[in-house]
């Protein structure tokens, strides 16, 4: 089951009434959407309506966030990401989804849509319309204008009793407790004033971390009675239009001059921050490295960040905010050029990385750098497209192995569009597009890119762009069923390049495809010695992609010989170092394999457990063909098997199987029982 939520603030306050019409809304109503000002509450609204939904156990739950996309290029992508749905198909991204989503019955949240509502319409009617059980909870400033969709209002809290909470809550928080009688009356009184909006009661309870209540009150009722009665200080609106831009702009006030000019720097990043990085991007003119420590605290004391562990995360219209001074101050383009250089050297250290120790971490460093990763190659791109070429070669890879194949697919063609770099950067380009090429079952294109790589690598005289050539091309090679062509490719690349095991990307990947060929050839004992040898170094290295795949083989290789107890042992450690790096689709060949090798043992009630989440993982990243040609003999085999030893009840396990949440029993079989059997 789904249950992609992001984590929920905590203390919830109010909104008994809201919640009630929301659930009972959603049961009649296929598209709900909160409509109200940023700041009134309406994402921690959906939010906890999302989580109530989840906590009754009969739907799975998605949270799309929005507001990090510029224009509608990634909408798609951004929704797929939310749904598990790691598309390697070459249809439409909106008709892959929809075949994927059509039998789940999901709640998907669409968080921020107001900037995306002519985009957001038609692939809301599309979902709708192909997936039955579907239902789409949206927040935006403003309705989608769709048939049939009910628009909720989101007003604020009422003054008197849940805004008041609310503030004292956040107060607390600010490490100022609020329990006086005379005190619960100033805050009643704050409270009216700021219209109980929620975002003004937590910027404006955030400043109790260093004044008094009474400073509070009375430097922010001047304020706005200032903007009350000066038509010309606020623009024209609703009176709680007025108190969230008042209280924003006060808060901004309040800050020291490092504290506002790291908010306006901040509004760069489109997803959370941690302090290096913004110490890295932020940092320079009167801002010092030294200063930005101790601003990042000021600006959580004063609510305008939440800081959750080491990531600090800014709300949309606080973003806003910072977006506007940074224009004023003219710092736009240099703070965007600042955050592309930083994210295009982060792209080159975790592919320095790849082979090391270190490359888990750099999956999920790449993975969760995804919105900024997306900022930086749309600013490249319309700035500087030879680095957008560098940064779209160096991240297609780990993209394609984390569920972004649209994405890699799609900025890489740009870029390479876009570009007129001709060296190194391009070629490493075009093969990242191969990749997704044959990862979504485009062997013609992909063949014809690995050949465009090879041939340029060769005028370059540029070792690893051969290896990677090489590679692409004996992959094609073998999903295509020609393991003998695709061996004579690497065994040609590696004779002519020398050097260490993993002295390179491209080194270790044609071994690698060296080991794939020579056991689908048959060739099995020396499959089985070159495999242990690359685990072998892999071990030493502490490197996992390429590990899980000699596993993968391994496994391979002891079911043919038929020791089950031996694919078994191969097959559970495959899956957990591609749960290790995030890989979906090695995951899913993972479960297919296991699921194999525990028939061939007897163990059939586990083996059609991770058959059936095999098939959601199948499903979930839309591979037409589910691995090289020799897996599907294997997996017909041990089906068979495995509905013989259960019989009659091989029906109902299997169906029982494929209704489980997937990510469960991929945890029940690598730390349950089976791993010691």
């Amino acid at each position: 089951m789904l249950r992609n939520l992001p984590e929920a603030p905590p203390g919830f306050v109010g909104r008994r009434d809201e919640l009630t019409h929301l659930t009972e809304a959603l049961r009649g109503h296929r598209v709900v959407t909160l409509t109200g000002i940023g700041g009134v509450g309406k994402s921690r609204l959906a939010l906890h309506t999302a989580e109530h939904v989840l906590r009754a156990g009969a739907r799975g739950v998605a949270w799309a966030d929005l507001w990090p996309l510029r224009d509608d290029r990634l909408l798609v992508a951004t929704v797929a990401d939310a749904l598990d749905f790691s598309d390697h198909t070459t249809t439409m991204p909106l008709d892959a989804l929809s075949t994927w989503l059509a039998d789940k019955d999901v709640l998907l949240v669409l968080d921020s849509c107001e900037h995306l509502i002519a985009a957001c319409r038609p692939v809301i009617t599309g979902l709708l319309t192909a997936c039955p059980a579907l239902s789409v909870l949206v927040t935006s400033r403003e309705p989608l204008g769709l048939p049939d969709e009910h628009v909720v209002p989101v007003g604020p809290l009422p003054p008197a009793t849940d805004a008041v909470e609310l503030f004292c809550r956040r107060a607390a928080d600010a490490g100022t407790a609020l329990t006086a009688p005379a005190d619960l009356v100033t805050v009643a009184r704050l409270c009216r004033r700021l219209e109980g909006m929620p975002l003004a009661l937590e910027l404006t309870a955030g400043q109790l971390s260093h004044r008094t209540l009474g400073e509070v009150a009375r430097e922010l009722g001047s304020r706005l009675d200032i903007a009350v009665d000066d038509g010309n200080a606020l623009p024209s609106g609703p009176a709680r239009h007025r108190a969230v831009r008042t209280s924003v702009g006060w808060s901004h006030e309040l800050c020291t001059p490092q504290e506002r000019l790291l908010w306006a720097r901040l509004s760069v990043f489109r997803d959370v921050v941690d302090a290096d990085t913004a110490r890295a991007v932020c940092a320079g003119g009167p801002l010092l490295a030294s200063d930005v420590d101790r601003a990042l605290a000021g600006l959580v004391r004063k609510s305008v960040l939440s800081r959750h562990g080491g990531l600090h995360r800014m709300l949309d219209t606080v973003r806003e905010y910072g977006r506007m001074w940074l224009d004023e101050l003219g710092e736009s383009a240099e703070l965007s050029d600042r955050h592309a250089r930083h994210f295009l050297e982060l792209a080159r250290h975790a592919d320095a990385g790849w082979p090391g120790p270190q490359q888990a971490r750099w999956y999920g460093r790449i993975d969760r750098a995804n919105a900024d990763l997306c900022a930086a190659l749309d600013h490249l791109l319309a700035v500087r497209p030879n680095a957008a070429l560098e940064l779209a070669g160096l991240v297609g890879f780990f993209w394609s192995c984390c569920g972004h194949l649209r994405e890699a697919a799609s900025y890489l063609e740009d870029a390479l569009a876009l570009s007129d770099e001709s060296g190194p950067a391009r070629t490493r380009a075009m093969w990242a597009l191969g990749v997704t090429r044959v990862l979504r079952g485009e062997r013609d294109p992909s063949r014809t890119l690995a050949g465009h790589c090879h041939r340029r690598a060769q005028a370059q005289d540029d070792d690893e762009g051969l290896l990677l050539a090489a590679y692409l091309l004996g992959l094609t090679h073998l999903l295509q069923g020609l393991p003998m062509t695709a061996r004579s490719e690497v065994d040609r690349a590696l004779a002519t390049m020398g050097g260490p095991p993993f002295s390179s990307m491209g080194r270790a990947m044609c071994r690698l495809v060296r080991v794939f060929a020579l056991t689908a050839e048959g060739l099995l004992k020396e499959a089985r010695t070159e495999a242990e040898r690359l685990r072998a170094d892999c071990t030493e290295f502490g490197e996992w992609w390429t590990r899980s795949y000699t596993d993968y083989q391994l496994a391979l290789i002891s079911l043919f010989e038929d020791r089950p107890e031996d694919a078994t042992r191969h097959a559970l450690s495959m899956l957990d170092g591609k749960r290790h790096i995030g890989d979906s689709f090695g995951l899913a060949l993972g479960l297919d394999l296991l699921a194999s090798a525990l028939a061939a043992r007897g163990d059939a009630e586990t083996a059609v457990a991770a058959y059936g989440a095999g098939e959601v993982y199948w499903s979930a990243v839309g591979h037409p063909q589910r691995g090289t040609p020799e897996l599907g003999p294997v997996r017909e085999r041990y089906e068979d098997t495995a509905r013989s030893l259960l019989g009659d009840a091989y029906e109902e396990a299997s169906l029982r199987s494929v209704l489980c949440d997937p990510e469960v029993v991929v945890r029940a079989l690598l730390d349950g029982p089976v791993r010691g059997s």
